[in-house]
């Protein structure tokens, strides 16, 4: 497996993002409930994409301490959200204004990384069911990517359902192990960037409750290994199908060349099973910045193949240093309790990230532990529950 697979050791690649606080619940690789950091959020009201955001986004960061000491002279990677395929769109709104991540929001980001002093940064998502080029994949769904590379210097794109432009996946292990998989064999690009963005999409989610930042992450897994079509004992070379029978279902396991599943025994619903294994990913691959677009977004389900989703305009951007403490927020300003546990709103039908998220030490989701810059909540709040009929959860068509 040397020529395919070379092993990762994630305390050395983490040591500067531990030493800065945001990892104390994982130091020294302890997987127990140690008390989650706190954290800072920005939230911003802004109705409208376009040239407006990048002032907006600007004031946001200054208001986390600003970029600079995260990203001058790094890689850095931005995960952004394509759920779908490209002709998903609920109604007639564009896709962009409903489902995927807005590339105005992707643009103003580039460039405010690279005026920050980026040496080198890369889009990156999971493209639906495919191992097309990420160009490709957003001239398919109406986007001209030009602007988005043309935005910040250094920008490429890489679609991370495969292998790539690399010579052999990366192993990031989960610190203590993991509640699902003790590590993830992932696109190389993860592995050789110095930050992780998350720049999600504001929306209800049917197997998750909501699906904010941490959620996102989901997408890093490439399909060649956790995929339908996935090979048994390799990854196999082309990318098809989702993650539905590997990572949903585990009706099957991964390639046998990755980490395999800690308890083959553990249930079998995606609901169990997702929050979960989210909460594994965002250990192994710790986000360094959250944003999520809740310029408009959905109520009711994450696509359109969920039959309550609607198409909303919360009017918000959120920002923030700590993921759990970011979703936190977001699910505060969605009408959500984040404090709600399993199987209490929104999460009536699932387990909840959050908690398992603030449990493992990667954050906080108690608002009096989180400083919030910005519009106040109460006043930029949006009832997402009151924009879908009900009942809404698991509503497919």
């Amino acid at each position: 497996m040397a020529d395919i697979m070379r092993d990762h050791d994630t305390r050395i690649r983490r040591r500067e993002w531990l030493a800065s606080g945001l990892g104390l619940g994982l130091a020294g690789c302890s997987w127990t409930n140690a008390a989650a950091p706190g954290s800072k959020v920005s939230v911003a009201r802004c109705t409208e994409y376009g040239s407006a955001l990048y002032p907006v986004m600007r004031t946001m960061f200054d208001q986390l301490g600003g970029i600079g000491g995260l990203v001058k002279g790094k890689t850095v990677a931005i995960k952004i959200n394509l759920t779908g395929g490209p002709r998903n769109r609920v109604g007639n709104v564009p896709i962009e204004r409903s489902a995927y991540t807005h590339p105005d929001v992707i643009g103003t980001a580039i460039r405010l990384f690279s005026e920050a002093g980026a040496t080198r940064i890369r889009v990156l998502e999971g493209c639906y069911s495919c191992g097309d080029p990420l160009e490709e994949f957003m001239y398919d769904a109406g986007w001209d990517p030009l602007p988005l590379i043309n935005a910040g210097k250094q920008v490429e794109m890489e679609n991370t359902n495969a292998l790539g432009r690399g010579k052999s996946y990366s192993r990031r292990m989960v610190p203590g192990g993991g509640l699902i998989f003790p590590g993830f064999d992932l696109n190389h690009a993860y592995d050789e960037s110095d930050v992780i963005v998350s720049i999600a999409k504001m929306k209800e989610h049917a197997t998750c409750g909501i699906t904010l930042s941490m959620k996102n992450m989901f997408g890093i897994t490439p399909i060649t290994i956790y995929g339908d079509h996935a090979g048994k004992d390799e990854p196999s070379i082309e990318a098809l199908g989702g993650r539905g029978t590997v990572m949903h279902q585990g009706a099957k396991g991964p390639s046998r060349s990755a980490p395999q599943e800690l308890d083959p025994k553990s249930p079998r619903q995606d609901r169990w099973r997702v929050p979960r294994i989210v909460t594994d990913l965002c250990a192994a691959v710790p986000i360094h910045l959250a944003i999520v677009d809740g310029i408009e977004g959905l109520a009711g389900g994450e696509g359109s193949w969920v039959s309550a989703a609607r198409h909303v305009k919360p009017g918000l951007l959120v920002a923030g240093l700590n993921p759990v403490a970011t979703d936190s927020v977001c699910a505060a300003l969605m009408g959500f309790n984040p404090l709600a546990g399993h199987r209490q709103s929104p999460y009536e039908d699932c387990d909840s990230i959050l908690q398992l998220a603030e449990e493992k030490g990667l954050g906080t989701r108690d608002l009096s532990r989180i400083e919030v810059a910005g519009a106040k909540i109460a006043d930029a709040r949006f009832d997402f529950r009151s924009a879908s009929p009900g009942p809404w959860r698991r509503l497919r068509q």
